[in-house]
C-alpha cells in the first residue's frame, strides 16, 4: 500500500507528532511510505502544486499528521487543504485518516475539521488517533499507536491484516426504541442481525415496564438499588451490560433520540458514574438524517468517549444500505475480537477529570463510585511531577536571557526530540 504522510507541522522533520508516525512505519514495514512536509513547505506549494498533486494521486492512503493549534489544525495545513480543493485533484475512492498530538484540549474540533474535508474530497475516512504529546514515550502509548494503525490498515482492506476469527458465543444487545413509524428502523435492525455472526438480543424499550424517569433522589448511591421497584437496575446489569457490545437503535425526534431512550439513559444512574462497560464497543442504527443534527452527533461521540467505549460506527436511514450495515457489523466484530479501543479525546479526558474530582469530593455519599474510581486508577492527582516543573523553570530562565535564547535557537527543538529518537531506535533494533 502506498501511504502518504501529510505532515502539517511547520517544524517539518522536527515535528513531535511526526515521530509517532515514524514509529508506526517501523512497526508496519511492508508498505511504501512518503512524507510530504506540507506545513513547512506551504509557500512553495502555493507557487507550484504539481509535486503535491503527483504525490496525492500516487497514494492509496493519506495520513493527516499534525499538532493541534488553537482548536484546529495549524493554518499551514488548513491552507494545504484549500490548495487541494483549488487544484481540483480527484481523490475519490482513496482512504484517509489522521494522527494528532496535543494535550487533548479541543482535539475534537480539529479531528472533525479533517473528517469533514475528507468527505468533501470523496475520501473513505477512517477515524484517527488523538495522542497526548508524551504518549509515544510510554509503552501504553506505543501499543495504542500500533493498535490504531493496524485497525486503519484493516479498514483500508490491507490483505496482510487478517480479519479476526469470530466466536459464536459472543452476544450483542440491541437497545431499541421501536415507536410507531419506525418500520425503516426495524428493517435496519434485521439487516444488522443477518450480517452479524453473533447472537443479537433486541431490547425494545417500549416493552419494558418503566415505572418512571430518574428522580435524582440518590437512593441508589450506597448500594445501586433504585427506588423504583420495576426491576430495571437488575435487568440492565444482567441482560444489557453483560453483552460484548451494544447497538442503540432509535428514530431522531425533536433533535434527539426521543424521551424513551433518554429515560433509559437517565435510569442508568443506578450505576452512578461508574463506567462499567469500559472497553466494550458501541454502534448506532438511526432512522433520520444525523448530518443535520450536530448536537446529537456530538452527544453520540461524547457518550462513547466518557464511557470508554469504542464507537464502531453510525448507520443512518439515509445511508442505511446493506453495505453500510455490514460495515458496522464488521467493525463491531473487529473491536470485540481484538479488544480495539481508541484513546480518549477531549470528551473522554475532560469528562473523566470532571467526574473524577466530583466523586473524590462526594466519596462519603457515592461510596461505590469512589471504590470503582480507586480500583481503576482514575484518581491520578496530585500530578506534582517536580522534575518537569523544575525543568520548565530552567528552560524559561534560559529563554528569557536574550544571549542564551539566540544561542540555543533550534537546538531546543532538537533536544525535545531526543527521547522520541530513543524510542525509534529501540523499535528498529527490536524489529
Amino acid at each position: 500500500m502506498n501511504i502518504l504522510i501529510l505532515n502539517g507541522s511547520p517544524k517539518g522533520e522536527n515535528s513531535v507528532t511526526l515521530q509517532t508516525m515514524r514509529y508506526i512505519r517501523e512497526c508496519f514495514p511492508g508498505h511504501t511510505y512518503r512524507e510530504l512536509h506540507v506545513g513547512q513547505r506551504i509557500r512553495s506549494f502555493e507557487k507550484d502544486f504539481s509535486a503535491a498533486r503527483e504525490s496525492l494521486l500516487a497514494a492509496d492512503l493519506l495520513v493527516f499528521c499534525y499538532p493541534v493549534y488553537t482548536f484546529l489544525v495549524p493554518s499551514q495545513l488548513h491552507r494545504f487543504i484549500e490548495l487541494i480543493k483549488e487544484d481540483g485533484v480527484d481523490l475519490r475512492g482513496r482512504y484517509a485518516t489522521q494522527l494528532s498530538t496535543s494535550k487533548h484540549f479541543y482535539d475534537t474540533t480539529a479531528h472533525e475539521f479533517i473528517r469533514q474535508n475528507c468527505e468533501d474530497l470523496g475520501l473513505h475516512f477512517i477515524p484517527g488517533l488523538s495522542a497526548d504529546m508524551e504518549d509515544l514515550l510510554k509503552e501504553k502509548g506505543q501499543r495504542e499507536a500500533e493498535s490504531f494503525f493496524r485497525h486503519v490498515l484493516w479498514a483500508a482492506g490491507d490483505a496482510s491484516v487478517k480479519a479476526p476469527a469470530t466466536k459464536k458465543t459472543r452476544r450483542i444487545a440491541i437497545v431499541a426504541d421501536l415507536a410507531e413509524g419506525t418500520e425503516e428502523l426495524s428493517c435496519m435492525i434485521e439487516r444488522f442481525r443477518e450480517a452479524c455472526p453473533y447472537s443479537c438480543d433486541i431490547v425494545d424499550l417500549r416493552q419494558f415496564p418503566f415505572a418512571g424517569g430518574c428522580l435524582g433522589c440518590f437512593h441508589c448511591a450506597s448500594d445501586g438499588t433504585c427506588v423504583y421497584k420495576d426491576g430495571f437496575d437488575e435487568f440492565l446489569r444482567k441482560n444489557i451490560q453483560t453483552a460484548d457490545a451494544t447497538v442503540y437503535a432509535f428514530a431522531v425526534k425533536d433533535h434527539s433520540m426521543g424521551y424513551r431512550m433518554k429515560m433509559y439513559d437517565d435510569r442508568q444512574f443506578c450505576n452512578g458514574h461508574r463506567t462499567v462497560t469500559m472497553g466494550k464497543p458501541v454502534g448506532y442504527l438511526i432512522q433520520g438524517d444525523l448530518e443535520r443534527e450536530p448536537n446529537l452527533r456530538q452527544l453520540i461521540e461524547a457518550r462513547a468517549q466518557v464511557g470508554g467505549n469504542h464507537l464502531a460506527g453510525v448507520v443512518c436511514s439515509g445511508d442505511g444500505s446493506e453495505t453500510a450495515v455490514e460495515q458496522l457489523s464488521a467493525e463491531l466484530v473487529y473491536a470485540v475480537e481484538t479488544d480495539f479501543q481508541q484513546p480518549a479525546n477531549f470528551y473522554g479526558v475532560g469528562g473523566m477529570k470532571i467526574f473524577r474530582d466530583l466523586i473524590y469530593q462526594m466519596q462519603g455519599l457515592m461510596k461505590e463510585d469512589h471504590r470503582f474510581y480507586k480500583e481503576h486508577g482514575f484518581y491520578d492527582f496530585p500530578q506534582k511531577k517536580k522534575g518537569t516543573i523544575l525543568g520548565m523553570y530552567l528552560v524559561g530562565a534560559m529563554m528569557n536571557n536574550k544571549k542564551l535564547s539566540k544561542k540555543i535557537g533550534s537546538n531546543m527543538t532538537k533536544g525535545m526530540l531526543m527521547p522520541y529518537e530513543k524510542v525509534l531506535e529501540k523499535v528498529r533494533k527490536k524489529r
